[in-house]
């Protein structure tokens, strides 16, 4: 098969474009389609005229190559094509090379051969070739890899034997045993030339590593230049942290991908919130660069301008998706802007040379009262154009009207919180709010070449609740409980009944795991949960037995007082920061019987002229069908995973909780075909040409928010 591979790659020209048309192919060669991350395709092959003759044209089983378990972890890789050969990813991040026409295997790589697995989700994998010297460059887990596109064997000159630690270079200022932190990247970079510039995915605790912007050598894997989005002694925006914040402050991270500008050098992205989220008592100030867009020279890593979305970010809004390069019309002139969606619903559109908005941008006073030792920042800001695809403040005309009970459920609770503003300080009392899970998530948007901006969105309110970590430490009688607290209640709650199935209830979590799975799990992690192997063993096994109500009382008079203190770290390090406020949990509320507490939509497709800035269209995605079958109108849903559009006037898009896979004409957002397909399809599609044949393919991983697993890449074309 390795021979087949080479063949097929030898018959074109050497080529470092990500959108490339030859005789009879065009690839899919970048995350986002294009540098730009524009998700666009110039194929019309499939068009509205006769895309309801679209059929399953292969299937790849990706779950068959990792071998059947109990449950598979989902797959969100938007795959990329290059040369007629599609590289991907399976559930559990081996890596695969398929004739993009066939489905065929050509060849794989297994990341953890030979070693304990450090699962983390992997978004999408690149391409870099000059001359026969031909590579795929990839992460799972902490590692980076590069592997032979032709071959699938690693590559030995890049780094140690073809991997990079992406942990390494980033604690130089601090003592803390870095192998011990949880560092992935989750989303691939981009490349520029011979470098590849990548951002990271760390906790969002008191544990986490800095989110420095790196440049990779391709050939060597050796650093090339960092950026320090939480800076350091002498660099700008240093002033906006307290003294030496640097040792102790992680986060601030891009992981959700970035964009290159080929002709400016430029590389644009997007940072999150600093860690640790919904209590910023340790960072008094503006806190730069967390929050932020950024143009950074692709040479050099030297900051060209920011825009900050959020000043101290306490609603973990982190920058959710890749820019989108595009070029608009603005005041009669053709302007090169990038656009940026949010979480909490708002796209900024930016001059790509001076970072300065296109559009009119208000900084409003916000309310500051926070909790004890908070800081919040006075001022945040609020664009005029486009107007929010996505609800900004939860009020009492919101509430749910699909049955009396519902809504005088949420109704009895929405009166007992505090709302009124979007930027309400988290606090004891508790908030309910949209901005976690979206507006825009991670799948990111599609724009054409007439500068309209598709973009899906999530209609979700969260339930968010500060508690006092020592008043309850000081309740707790037993030391595995306090480890919970300290280390898992801001995702699983101070209850263990969890969020839903983004972070699942951990009751009965006997019933479903053993012990020597869950230390498993602590120690490599899964999915969006990091690892724990900054625990020590011994607290992680305390752990363990608190999980499964078995602990005894020898355990229960442990030393309490190193509960939750990474045994590990070093006793002179500023790591883990322990906050004195933890949250309750990634909670969504919703109404009795599960469904949103909000009136629909739930989820959305939005059509923007970003030459306006107005809206052309804007229906709901997704559908429950017991809802519809009662009488309901389409309500939409939750939905992970993005869009694509091309010149054949459709809209690609899955993601939503019915898992179906549909078509929508670009101009009306009418949906022109639907398929449903075996599992959740909670990834970003592809479309790509080849031997003259329009091909879309969808990862359908399942999994997510308690779906069926899957496990399959699914490739359509017409018959």
């Amino acid at each position: 098969m390795a021979g087949l591979g080479l063949t097929l790659m030898a018959i074109y020209p050497n080529r470092n474009d990500v959108t490339i048309d030859t005789p009879g192919n065009t690839d899919w060669a970048s995350y986002g389609g294009n540098k730009a991350g524009n998700r666009y395709s110039t194929l019309s092959q499939i068009n509205t005229g006769n895309v309801k003759n679209l059929k399953v044209s292969w299937m790849y089983d990706a779950a068959a190559v990792d071998g059947k378990t109990d449950r598979q972890p989902e797959i969100q890789c938007q795959p990329i094509v290059v040369n007629g050969v599609l590289y991907g990813n399976t559930p559990k991040l081996k890596l695969f090379a398929l004739r993009a026409h066939t489905g065929e295997q050509l060849w794989t790589f297994d990341p953890f051969k030979d070693k304990t697995p450090r699962y983390s989700q992997n978004r999408g994998v690149l391409y870099w070739e000059d001359g026969a010297d031909k590579r795929i460059l990839y992460s799972a887990g902490p590692t980076l890899y590069a592997i032979n596109a032709l071959t699938g064997k690693p590559v030995a000159q890049f780094g140690k034997n073809g991997e990079v630690d992406l942990r390494e270079g980033l604690l130089d200022n601090a003592t803390v045993d870095i192998t011990k932190l949880s560092v992935s990247a989750t989303s691939p970079g981009v490349i520029y030339k011979d470098l590849l510039v990548l951002g990271a995915t760390v906790s969002e605790y008191g544990d986490a590593a800095p989110g420095h912007v790196r440049a990779f050598d391709i050939r060597t894997g050796k650093i090339r230049w960092t950026f320090h989005t939480v800076p350091q002694p002498g660099e700008a925006g240093y002033e906006t942290w307290p003294k030496d914040a640097y040792k102790k402050i992680g986060g601030a991270n891009n992981w959700a991908g970035m964009v290159l500008d080929e002709k400016r050098d430029m590389v644009y992205l997007g940072t999150g919130s600093p860690a640790v989220d919904f209590y910023g008592g340790s960072r008094a100030g503006q806190n730069l660069y967390s929050d932020c867009i950024l143009a950074l020279n692709a040479e050099t890593g030297k900051l060209k301008w920011y825009y900050q979305t959020v000043h101290h970010d306490l609603w973990d809004r982190d920058i959710p998706c890749q820019p989108n390069l595009i070029t608009v019309t603005h005041k009669g002139h053709k302007v090169d802007a990038v656009a940026q969606s949010t979480k909490d619903g708002l796209i900024y559109v930016l001059d790509r040379d001076t970072g300065e908005s296109l559009f009119p941008v208000e900084e409003r006073a916000v309310p500051t009262s926070g909790l004890p030792g908070e800081h919040p920042w006075p001022r945040q800001r609020f664009p005029m154009k486009p107007v929010p695809f996505a609800r900004q403040v939860f009020t009492e005309a919101d509430i749910t009207d699909r049955t009396p009970e519902a809504h005088a459920f949420v109704k009895e609770r929405f009166l007992k919180t505090r709302s009124g503003s979007k930027f309400m300080p988290p606090s004891l009392e508790g908030t309910l709010f949209f901005g976690i899970g979206g507006g825009a998530e991670w799948g990111g948007n599609a724009a054409d070449p007439d500068g309209i901006l598709y973009q899906n969105s999530n209609e979700m309110v969260w339930d968010l609740k500060m508690a006092d970590l020592a008043a309850r430490n000081a309740e707790i009688a037993s030391k595995g409980k306090t480890l919970y607290q300290t280390n898992c209640a801001a995702c699983h709650g101070i209850d263990r009944k969890g969020s839903g199935d983004a972070y699942p209830s951990l009751v009965n979590i006997g019933s479903r795991l053993s012990g020597q799975d869950i230390q498993a799990i602590l120690k490599t992690g899964r999915g969006r949960m990091p690892s724990f192997e900054h625990i020590s063993e011994q607290d992680r096994s305390t752990l363990v037995r608190f999980l499964l109500n078995t602990e005894t009382k020898a355990s229960e008079t442990d030393d309490q007082h190193s509960a939750g203190r990474p045994t590990a770290v070093a006793a002179k390090s500023e790591y883990p920061y322990i906050p004195p406020y933890i949250n309750n949990g990634w909670t969504r509320f919703v109404d009795p019987d599960g469904y949103p507490a909000v009136k629909p939509p739930w989820g959305t497709l939005n059509a923007i002229d970003l030459n306006t800035g107005e809206y052309l269209w804007k229906v709901p995605l997704g559908e429950f069908p017991e809802l519809t079958k009662q009488g309901i109108p389409i309500t939409g849903t939750e939905n992970y995973g993005g869009p694509i559009v091309t010149a054949g006037g459709l809209i690609f898009i899955a993601a939503t909780y019915d898992e179906r896979i549909r078509a929508f004409d670009r101009k009306t957002g009418k949906v022109v075909w639907e398929y449903q397909l075996p599992a959740g399809g909670f990834a970003t599609p592809i479309t790509y040409q080849v031997s003259g044949k329009q091909y879309v393919v969808i990862a359908a991983g399942g999994v997510k928010n308690g779906h069926k697993p899957g496990g399959s890449y699914i490739a359509f074309a017409l018959p």
